[in-house]
C-alpha cells in the first residue's frame, strides 16, 4: 500500500478528533487526522509526521496525517502508520499469500451476513470464512495493544464472529499492527476489559486470532510477519 505524494512536517497540536495543526516548511497548516482514536502517546508536539497530499481542490484540508515518528527515549523513533482506513487495504494485498487459505480461494470485501457486515469473506470451494480486521497503533514497551479507547463496536464485532462459528462457518480476526519492532500483541484490558474478555471467549469458541506487523515508510505500509498473540 503506497501513498501517491507525501510531505514531512512537525506535529503541533490536535484540534479535535478529526483535525490537527502541523508545521509544514515553516507554515502552520490545519490537516485531517485519519484516526479518531486517542493516540496520545503518538500525537506529541514536535514529533515528525508525514502527510498525504490531496489532489481534490474541493476539500477543506489539503493534507491527511498518515504516519508519525514516535519518540522512544534513547531508542530510534518508531514509525507508526495512523491511517485507520488503510488496514483493510493492507490485508487485501496480504491475504492471497498469507497461507491462511488455499490457492484459488475467492476473496470478497464488505460482505453481509444476517445483519452484520464483515471486512472480508473467503470462499474455499464452499467453505466460508468471515474475517474482521482491526488496526493497531498503540505500542507500549514493546507490546502492541488494542484498543486504545473503549470500543463497544469492537465487542459487537467479536460477538458476531462467534455467531458465525456457532452457525457452521469459520471466523478470523486479524490485528494489523501499523508498526514494526513489537514483540507480541495483547488486548488492552486496562483500557477496555470487556473487549479482552470477548476476545478470549471468541478464541475458546473457535474464532482464529492472528496479528501481523508491517514495514512502515513515510509513504508506504506493507504487511510483513506474524506476531505472537498473548491472550
Amino acid at each position: 500500500m503506497k501513498y501517491k505524494k507525501i510531505v514531512e512536517g512537525k506535529f503541533i497540536t490536535r484540534i479535535n478528533r478529526f483535525t490537527a495543526t502541523v508545521d509544514i516548511s515553516g507554515k502552520l497548516e490545519t490537516v485531517h487526522v485519519k484516526n479518531t482514536g486517542r493516540c496520545k502517546e503518538i500525537f506529541v508536539p514536535g514529533n515528525t509526521v508525514y502527510l498525504s497530499v490531496s489532489d481534490n481542490p474541493e476539500r477543506k484540508t489539503k493534507y491527511d496525517l498518515v504516519t508519525v515518528e514516535k519518540k522512544r527515549g534513547d531508542k530510534a523513533p518508531l514509525f507508526v502508520n495512523v491511517d485507520s482506513q488503510v488496514p483493510n487495504d493492507v490485508v487485501g494485498e496480504w491475504l492471497p499469500q498469507s497461507g491462511l487459505f488455499e490457492k484459488g480461494a475467492v476473496i470478497k470485501r464488505e460482505v453481509f451476513y444476517n445483519k452484520s457486515r464483515f471486512d472480508f469473506m473467503i470462499d474455499e470451494d464452499g467453505v466460508i470464512t468471515f474475517l474482521e480486521v482491526k488496526g493497531v497503533t498503540l505500542e507500549d514497551d514493546g507490546a502492541a495493544r488494542f484498543p486504545d479507547a473503549p470500543t463497544q463496536r469492537g465487542v459487537k464485532h467479536i460477538g458476531e464472529l462467534i455467531d458465525c462459528v456457532e452457525n457452521g462457518y469459520k471466523a478470523v480476526i486479524v490485528f494489523v499492527l501499523q508498526m514494526k519492532g513489537v514483540s507480541f500483541f495483547t488486548p488492552n484490558d486496562a483500557t477496555h476489559a470487556e473487549f479482552g474478555d470477548a476476545l478470549r471467549k471468541a478464541y475458546t469458541k473457535g474464532v482464529k486470532i492472528f496479528a501481523i506487523d508491517c514495514t512502515i515508510g513515510p509513504d508506504s505500509i506493507i504487511a510483513d510477519k506474524y506476531i505472537p498473540v498473548v491472550l
